[in-house]
């Protein structure tokens, strides 16, 4: 019972929709103040303050303060995980609601927590597996040496996936397909930062891709063909 008891209180803290609101803004791995939370999720200040202390209490988010304010991430990827697999499902639902729509901008492309998603995210790994530099199994990226030399020549750092050439995927919740996550996801995200083929918005877990990114990410892998 009390395993069953604890699900039921991650549930039941998930489910409420201002407290989804603030988890959702957090998907990204950044770290916010309480008052932008409050406006993500539409609620006054002192409400917002209730429910994020609820949430830290039960281990789903972290807080640090610097100087007078407190900023918020989530807790672990694993939160981060149970949030996407929860959009999975409610995406896939019968009861959705038609005017329910995924906003453009995000279902092109987004963060989940420090990698790609969307379709942006979803269509690298498309190229990854076009160009046979990796095949999924049970969820898992399993890199080729063609892979392993594509993501050395792309600029990253390879040592760790040469001693076990495996990576996480996430099934993305708006495509329903795979895209990488973990550390590879993580490092794919910064090295396109770093090329500036992509840009983060502001306020927002949108990502698009810069003129320049569409020619790299077309080059490198097969994305927008």
């Amino acid at each position: 019972m009390t395993h069953d008891i604890d699900i039921a209180r991650i549930a039941a803290l998930v489910g409420e929709p201002a407290r989804a609101a603030m988890l959702l803004a957090l998907g990204d791995g950044r770290a916010l103040p309480a008052g932008e939370l409050a406006a993500c999720a539409g609620v006054s200040a002192a409400t917002a303050s209730g429910h994020l202390g609820a949430m830290r209490a039960a281990g789903l988010l972290d807080a640090k303060q610097q100087g007078r304010h407190r900023y918020y991430r989530l807790a672990s990827a694993q939160v981060a995980a149970l949030l996407e697999s929860l959009m999975l499902v409610a995406a896939q639902s019968p009861a959705r609601a038609a005017s329910s729509r995924v906003d453009p901008l995000l279902q092109a492309g987004r963060t989940c927590y420090s990698h790609l998603a969307g379709r942006l995210g979803v269509s690298i790994c498309d190229g990854l597996l076009a160009r046979e530099a990796l095949h999924i199994e049970d969820d898992l990226a399993h890199f080729s040496p063609r892979g392993l030399a594509l993501l050395d020549d792309f600029g990253l750092d390879t040592r760790a996936l040469r001693r076990q050439p495996v990576s996480k995927t996430c099934i993305d919740w708006s495509e329903r397909r795979h895209h990488l996550s973990g550390p590879t996801g993580v490092a794919l995200y910064r090295r396109c930062l770093e090329l500036g083929w992509v840009r983060h918005h502001l306020d927002s877990r949108a990502v698009s891709v810069t003129p320049t990114g569409q020619q790299g990410l077309a080059a490198r892998f097969g994305c927008g063909r």
